[in-house]
C-alpha cells in the first residue's frame, strides 16, 4: 500500500517566501500566524526563519542578504530558484490568506502526529496516560487555531465602563474573584482575570492553608477553583478541609478521634463545592496549561492556586533561570487563559535573621523575576511562630500575637500596600477575618 501524503501546501508555502523577498515589509503580516516549523518544505523552513532574523536585525531583507546568510549558515539552496519565487509574486495582498493555509496544513500534521503516537502507546500503555496525552496534545493543538488580535482603545474603554457600571449598580461587588476577606478584598479588588498573585512565606507560615481557604471561599461565592498541589497529597487536601468544616483538628481525623455522622453532616456542604485538586507532582507548564484549559472549559474554573512554584517541573542552566521560566509561564497562562492565577513560592532565610522576623519583598526564594511577573504579592508573617508576644500593624499594638496572621501586601500593581491583620487557626487550618 501506497503511504498517505500528509496535508500539505507548498505552492502557498513557495508564495510565502517569494512574497517576503519581493514585499520585505509583508513579514508583519505573517510573523503572527507562521512559525518556521509550520513550512512543510525543510528548505522553506530554513529560509523563512533566515527572514525573520534578518528583518529582526536589519528591519528589511533581500535577496542578497538571505543568500549570504545561508552560506554562512552552510545551508543548501538554490539562487535560481529563490530568485524565480519573488519573480512570480506580483501583489503581497494574499499573503495572510496563505500563511494561513500553511498554518492550517501544518496543525492537520499534527493532529495526524498525535494520532500515530497514540496509536503506539495504546499497545503498550495504561488508558489513564494515553487519555492524559491524548486531552493535552490535542488542546495544545487547538490553542495554536485562535490569535488574539489588538483591539482599539475604544472598544478596550467601553468594556471598562461597562464593568464599572455594573459595580455601581451592585450587580457585581468586585471586579475580580473574591478572597473572601473583606480587608484583602477592599484594596484588591479581587484576583483579577489575566494576573498572576503570589503568596509566599518561610515555612509554617500558612501559606497552604491561605490557598485552601480563598479556594473554599470563592467556591462557595460560584467562582469553582483548580489547585494545582505539587507537594501535599489529595488526600491530605481532603482532611485539611474536612478539619476546617468540622471543627476536629488535623490529629483528630487521622487518629480516628472524631464522630462520623458529624464528620458526614459538616463535611455536606464541602461535597458541593466546585473546587478541583490535581496531585501532580513536579508538574510541567505545558501539562498545566493543557489541563487548566480543559477544566475551564469543563467546569468553568475561574481561579487556579499552584502550590508552590519551587515544586514545578522547569527549565534553565540554572536553579534561578528555572524560577523565572516558571514564573514568566504563570503569568503567560493567566494572560492566554484569561483568569485569575495564585502561585505559591517560599522565601529565603534572610528574614531569620531580622529582629522581627518580618519578610520583605527581596526575600522571594531564587529570582527575582517572582517579583516582577507577579501583579500582586502577599508575604505571610505570623509574629507568634517566633515567640513575639506584642506587634504593631499600621500603628495599632496588638499585646496578643496568638492566631494573628500579618498578611503584608507588599505589591499590588493596581493599588495601594500595606499590612492586613487576619485570625489563623492552626490545628483545624481556618483562617478568617
Amino acid at each position: 500500500m501506497q503511504d498517505k501524503i500528509l496535508p500539505q501546501a507548498v505552492d502557498a508555502e513557495e508564495t510565502v517566501i517569494g512574497t517576503l523577498l519581493a514585499y520585505p515589509d509583508s513579514i508583519n503580516n505573517v510573523m503572527a500566524i507562521l512559525t518556521p516549523e509550520m513550512f512543510y518544505k525543510s528548505e522553506l523552513q530554513n529560509i523563512y526563519r533566515c527572514c525573520i532574523e534578518i528583518i529582526q536585525k536589519f528591519g528589511t531583507v533581500d535577496l542578497i542578504t538571505i543568500s549570504n546568510e545561508l552560506r554562512k549558515k552552510n545551508i543548501t539552496f538554490d539562487v535560481v530558484a529563490l530568485t524565480e519565487l519573488s519573480g512570480r509574486v506580483v501583489t503581497d495582498r494574499m499573503i495572510e490568506n496563505h500563511a494561513m493555509l500553511i498554518k492550517e496544513k501544518y496543525l492537520l500534521r499534527k493532529y495526524n502526529q498525535v494520532g500515530n503516537e497514540l496509536a503506539n502507546m495504546a499497545l503498550t500503555e495504561d488508558l489513564e496516560t494515553v487519555t492524559e496525552k491524548a486531552e493535552m496534545d490535542i488542546l495544545n493543538i487547538s490553542g495554536l487555531l485562535h490569535t488574539r488580535d489588538p483591539k482599539k482603545l475604544g472598544e478596550l474603554v467601553d468594556e471598562a465602563i461597562k464593568i464599572i457600571d455594573k459595580l455601581v449598580k451592585k450587580e457585581i461587588s468586585l471586579i475580580g474573584v473574591p478572597s473572601g476577606f473583606t480587608a484583602v478584598d477592599r484594596i484588591t479588588g479581587g484576583f483579577k482575570r489575566g494576573e498572576l498573585t503570589i503568596i509566599a512565606g518561610r515555612p509554617s507560615m500558612g501559606k497552604t492553608a491561605m490557598a485552601l481557604q480563598i479556594a473554599k471561599n470563592a467556591a462557595e461565592l460560584n467562582h469553582p477553583a483548580l489547585m494545582f498541589s505539587c507537594e501535599m497529597a489529595q488526600f491530605e487536601q481532603a482532611l485539611r478541609f474536612l478539619s476546617g468544616v468540622s471543627k476536629y483538628s488535623n490529629v483528630d481525623l487521622i487518629t480516628g478521634r472524631c464522630d462520623i455522622e458529624h464528620l458526614l453532616k459538616t463535611s455536606e456542604p464541602l461535597l458541593k463545592l466546585g473546587i478541583y485538586i490535581d496531585g501532580t507532582s513536579a508538574i510541567t507548564l505545558l501539562e498545566l496549561r493543557a489541563k487548566a484549559r480543559k477544566m475551564i472549559l469543563k467546569h468553568g474554573v475561574r481561579l487556579i492556586i499552584v502550590d508552590y512554584i519551587q515544586l514545578m517541573t522547569g527549565t534553565g542552566q540554572s536553579r534561578e533561570q528555572e524560577v523565572s521560566y516558571l514564573s514568566r509561564g504563570l503569568k503567560a497562562i493567566a494572560k492566554d487563559l484569561n483568569i485569575a492565577v495564585i502561585a505559591l513560592s517560599q522565601l529565603n532565610r534572610n528574614a531569620e535573621g531580622r529582629s522581627e522576623r518580618k519578610p520583605q519583598l527581596s526575600d522571594l526564594r531564587e529570582s527575582g523575576a517572582i517579583e516582577q511577573d507577579a501583579d500582586m504579592v502577599m508575604l505571610l508573617y505570623r509574629p507568634a511562630y517566633y515567640g513575639i508576644a506584642s506587634f504593631s500593624v499600621n500603628g495599632k499594638d496588638s499585646s496578643n500575637t496568638d492566631g494573628l496572621m500579618v498578611v503584608n501586601l507588599a505589591k499590588n500593581r493596581n493599588g495601594c500596600t500595606g499590612d492586613l491583620m487576619l485570625r489563623h487557626n492552626e490545628s483545624m487550618t481556618i483562617i478568617d477575618e
